[in-house]
């Protein structure tokens, strides 16, 4: 049978993990082991980051449709009630919009919330 050698795959392998690791600090971006471990890490924390993420958009919608209200006489929560009340299905993100770039909108949909 003839001999094998296996040099490349494992250069590969290598050559494989230190690219991603690029722009690591200090030995995690030179050293294969290091690198590996940290590229473990770096996973762990990139998914539950990517679930954080919409915790945290979520919780800014909220303080900008709540901002918006104020002026207008209703807190968040009465605000989010009268429009499950009336079965207006907007979504907070639109919401927050809404009062961001377009507030005579949401100031027509607080009018027609507190008319009914």
């Amino acid at each position: 049978m003839p001999r094998v050698k296996r040099g490349t795959i494992a250069a590969k392998r290598r050559r494989r993990i230190l690219k991603r690791a690029k722009g690591f600090r200090f030995g995690r971006s030179k050293k294969e082991r290091e690198a590996r471990t940290a590229l473990l890490h770096a996973g762990v924390h990139a998914f539950r980051h990517r679930r954080e993420k919409k915790r945290d958009r979520r919780a800014l919608w909220q303080i900008q449709i709540n901002a918006a209200g104020r002026p207008l006489g209703l807190s968040y929560s009465r605000f989010m009630g009268l429009l499950k009340k009336s079965k207006i299905g907007l979504d907070r993100k639109i919401l927050a919009q809404l009062a961001e770039h377009e507030p005579e909108t949401f100031k027509r949909i607080v009018e027609s919330l507190n008319s009914n």
